[in-house]
């Protein structure tokens, strides 16, 4: 935006005298953590029998998992529940048995053992995976030289918009206004595996990390 106003008596410019820009800063990241969500889905007849099935199969994903060096405490359950499954025949609805799902999320330090941690949950009972989600632990500080990135263009727009206009811009912004920023984990699709899938290969990729401001600079007119 410019907004050309005369200058005041004294000739110096005028608080109307201002070019508004937008700044956009990105940095592409390697990630540094992984997590992934595994799960256990125990179809049953019997409610009791699908809960103590899901149980024991659980626990056994744990202890795999466990044996591999991921710590307990990357290891939580996010989401548990129990559906009531029918078949449809006829128009008629048909009681066929319960589903029990057990949901753990995995996060994981060492990006090495990603495909690893997949293909041994996998064959230790889990039979559903998704949100596959690589990320870098200290995103703000990657932020922060977005940031600069971001200032920096705006900057730019704001003495090519003058050199243009031919007025003298004032080169420290009068106001900056932080528009936000946005951190864009690299994911892998969710996908249902079976039993047998071995040397699973997850490509970790790079992360965007993005700023915005908005910013205005004053400037003089040139006579």
């Amino acid at each position: 935006m410019y907004n050309n106003l005369p200058p005041n008596r004294n000739g110096s410019h005028h608080k109307g005298n201002l070019i508004k820009v937008r700044g956009e800063g990105e940095l592409a990241i390697q990630p540094d953590s992984a997590s992934v969500n595994l799960g256990v889905i125990t179809e049953k007849k019997e409610l009791l029998t699908a809960q103590e099935q899901n149980s024991v199969d659980v626990t056994k994903v744990i202890n795999a998992l466990l044996g591999l060096g991921i710590p307990q405490n990357q290891i939580q359950t996010f989401n548990y529940r129990i559906e009531s499954d029918y078949d449809y025949e006829q128009g008629k609805q048909i009681f066929r048995g319960y589903k029990v799902t057990h949901l753990l999320q995995v996060k994981i330090e060492d990006l090495s053992l990603v495909g690893k941690v997949v293909d041994t949950a996998v064959q230790n009972g889990v039979n559903y995976v998704s949100n596959i989600q690589f990320t870098a632990k200290n995103k703000e500080i990657f932020y922060q030289q977005a940031l600069v990135i971001a200032l920096n263009n705006a900057i730019e727009k704001a003495k090519t918009i003058a050199k243009t206009l031919n007025v003298t811009l004032i080169p420290t912004p009068s106001l900056v206004v932080e528009g936000g920023n946005t951190v864009q984990p690299f994911y892998h699709p969710s996908e249902t595996f079976v039993k047998g899938v071995s040397s699973t290969q997850l490509e970790p990729g790079q992360i965007k990390v993005t700023a915005n401001i908005s910013a205005e600079f004053h400037y003089r007119t040139v006579y």
